[in-house]
């Protein structure tokens, strides 16, 4: 048996891989401490690991931002928006985090591995804070794209696909320039954080975020994401999260009233969902979808996020006879009946359609993502409507595109295959063990 500290910064995109990832290693019998929000109590006791708060300074509810960072809201979404929350959500609790770490080590629970998400700044302090071997090993999972500049694609946050060309590396090399000179104030800003901690961050930060940990454990595969060619030996692909499946026999109570006509659909169903936090308004993708897509031999299966989503869409207007509403349907019995999949584009979403084989058409904005979408369409697994608020018009023509277009469905079933040879639990259980059995023997 291992000890294990897993930290996640309190948004839900953030904790749920991390507790994926908790509830395998208790499973191979490690015991299991998660450091993340209040909020998430219970779901960290549900998958068998002890819950630990995280200080006040570091614990909001992801549910309602505008309260603890009232000015977000106008912020333009891109860069800047970027820019502001790497200053003030995930960089200002850096130094609470890490004295909470460093507390629960020290006097409750000493730990051969720390395993983060990468945006949990507290644990890169810990590492910087001691060389190996003289502190537990750092694992970050790359539960979005990875932010280290390349020559070999252009930096985060812009939405673009690599630059072909000649001059490609060079032009790519001038942007990752003038990302640096553009964030020089949010660079001043989390070295101040990390130096509350005592130590000093040793490069720019979107770098470190990768450098920094012992191992960085991409969770999606090459095909999915833009190649670098600096990247360190301590970055690996180790393939998206999975979990046990469970079939529909084993969960009826998850499923809604209308299940047997996805089942039984005898047409393509196209899923659309605007994920679990950016659904509060559910006239940028999932209404125009429904009037895109109303007229069309498909069945329509809204997943709102939200128990009183179907109400809503139902007080807003008429529902299309093609179209069934639920606030939640389990993903991993609904995308194997999928044709196609309408998303905001969250990564982890994206990752359980393309573990189906499903193709996809994204349209989001804010946070990653641009990036993520950009991706997609980058890899040839779907379209990205360059827009968090597409019109019914576009929303259709990309959604017939997709299933007319046999190109799409082969690359995500490439893709399928690219996944099947990869274990991310496996890999992350392995780098425990060999902690593990290194502590045992020290």
């Amino acid at each position: 048996m291992t000890l294990v500290i897993a930290t996640a910064t309190p948004f839900h995109g953030h904790v749920q891989p991390v507790l994926t990832v908790a509830a395998d290693l208790v499973r191979r019998g490690h015991e299991v401490v998660v450091l993340t929000g209040s909020r998430f109590a219970e779901q960290v006791r549900a998958v068998g690991a002890l819950h630990v708060s995280l200080p006040s300074a570091a614990d909001f509810d992801d549910r309602k931002l505008e309260l603890y960072f009232p000015e977000r809201a106008a912020v333009p979404v891109g860069p800047a928006q970027i820019d502001y929350d790497m200053k003030y959500i995930f960089g200002d609790p850096t130094a609470a985090q890490y004295g909470a770490l460093k507390n629960l080590l020290d006097r409750r629970f000493p730990a051969s591995v720390v395993i983060s998400d990468p945006l949990f700044l507290g644990t890169s302090a810990l590492a910087l804070s001691a060389p190996p071997g003289h502190r537990p090993v750092t694992i970050s999972l790359g539960l979005t794209m990875p932010t280290l500049l390349s020559d070999d694609a252009p930096p985060v946050g812009l939405g673009m696909q690599p630059l072909t060309g000649e001059d490609a590396r060079e032009r790519h090399r001038e942007m990752n320039e003038q990302v640096k000179q553009m964030m020089a104030g949010t660079q001043q800003h989390i070295e101040e954080n990390f130096g509350e901690s005592g130590v000093q961050l040793p490069g720019f930060f979107l770098d470190c975020l990768i450098t920094v940990p012992d191992h960085y454990l991409q969770l999606t595969v090459p095909g999915f994401e833009y190649p670098r060619g600096n990247a360190p030996s301590s970055f690996r692909f180790v393939g998206p999260l999975t979990s046990t499946p469970r079939t529909a026999e084993e969960r009826p109570e998850e499923l809604p009233e209308w299940w047997a006509d996805v089942r039984n659909a005898g047409r393509p169903v196209v899923v659309v969902t605007q994920g679990t936090l950016a659904n509060r308004d559910l006239g940028r993708l999932i209404r125009p979808t429904l009037e895109a897509l109303a007229d069309e031999d498909v069945l329509v299966v809204a997943a709102t996020g939200r128990p009183d989503g179907p109400a809503e869409l139902e007080s807003a207007g008429p529902v299309p006879p093609n179209a069934r509403l639920a606030g939640y349907v389990p993903f991993d019995l609904l995308l194997p009946h999928a044709s196609a999949l309408v998303t905001n584009g969250g990564y982890g979403g994206v990752h359980q359609a393309l573990q189906h084989g499903v193709p996809l058409v994204v349209g989001g904005d804010g946070e990653d993502k641009p990036e993520i979408a950009a991706r997609v369409e980058w890899s040839g697994v779907g379209i990205d409507l360059r827009s968090g608020d597409p019109s019914a018009a576009d929303v259709r023509k990309a959604v017939l595109t997709v299933l007319g277009e046999t190109g799409y469905l082969r690359r995500a079933g490439e893709l399928r295959a690219e996944f099947g040879g990869r274990d991310a639990l496996g890999a992350v259980a392995k780098v425990v063990e060999s902690a593990g059995a290194a502590a045992s023997v020290s």
